[in-house]
């Protein structure tokens, strides 16, 4: 991440309304880019470097986003990238199976918007030490 620029975000949420929100809410501080599948999920992560990943757990397709958590984490190259998982579900098996599967922040929806703001600016800090203005 250069001097001007903000850090960058991957979104991963596969509901079309959700991800419109999502960018323009989240653009204020970081540099948003959103998929909504484990396809474009790797398109995204392998063409660009992300400072920081939103991952809702409930995604359409083969794989969810514990998955995609569990399968990043085996990667060295994104083993230590900040994933802040996002779920509808609040159940304590649900924090627990996020939890286990790689997450550092686990939110439930709905999140309000000043919590999800603060959580990915402050998980962005303490995990990579990249700090906003």
């Amino acid at each position: 991440m250069n001097e001007n620029s903000k850090p960058r975000l991957l979104v991963v949420e596969d509901d079309f309304e959700n991800q419109k929100f999502l960018q323009i809410f989240l653009k204020r501080k970081f540099d948003v880019e959103i998929c909504d599948s484990e396809e474009t999920f790797y398109e995204k992560l392998n063409s660009n470097r992300f400072d920081i990943i939103l991952m809702d757990i409930s995604l359409r397709g083969k794989k969810d986003g514990l998955q995609l958590t569990r399968e990043i984490r085996q990667m060295p190259e994104y083993s230590a990238l900040p994933v802040v998982g996002l779920s509808a579900h609040a159940f304590q098996k649900d924090k627990d199976n996020a939890y286990s599967a790689g997450v550092d922040v686990f939110l439930t929806k709905p999140v309000q918007n000043d919590v999800l703001m603060d959580t990915l600016v402050k998980t962005l800090e303490e995990k990579s030490g990249i700090h906003l203005s």
